[in-house]
């Protein structure tokens, strides 16, 4: 099995309802995403997938985050928009914008340098 890994990144302002604490206050992020897949084969030029087509995507949902208050975006209108549940976000939009090209192993969204959170499929 291979493994194909791209960064990107992008800032974005929220605040956590709920969280008792400075992060229930407006506040930003300088966000780093993590996008991992996996495919078993690899092409005829022994490529998995291409790295740029993986940023295409990724950019392409990362834009759509980048610079606005992510509590009024669609997909966080009725959830909070933390590491976990960007993640997952995603991971979902990475998936359905690949289309089967590769299997999405995993999304780390990095809110500061030491602090990240995860999300996979089994």
């Amino acid at each position: 099995m291979y493994e194909v890994m791209v960064r990107t990144e992008f800032a974005s302002a929220h605040n956590l309802n709920f969280y008792q604490g400075a992060c229930e206050s407006l506040h930003g992020h300088n966000w780093k995403v993590d996008i991992l897949v996996e495919k078993e084969n690899l092409d005829q030029a022994g490529i998995a997938i291409d790295f740029n087509l993986l940023k295409e995507k990724a950019s392409k949902i990362t834009n759509g985050l980048d610079h606005i208050y992510l509590n009024e975006h669609e997909a966080f209108r009725d959830k909070n928009p933390s590491s976990e549940n960007m993640a997952k976000y995603i991971f979902q939009e990475m998936a359905r914008e690949l289309g089967g090209k590769a299997r999405i192993k995993k999304v780390t969204v990095w809110e500061t340098d030491d602090a990240a959170a995860s999300y996979m499929e089994e």
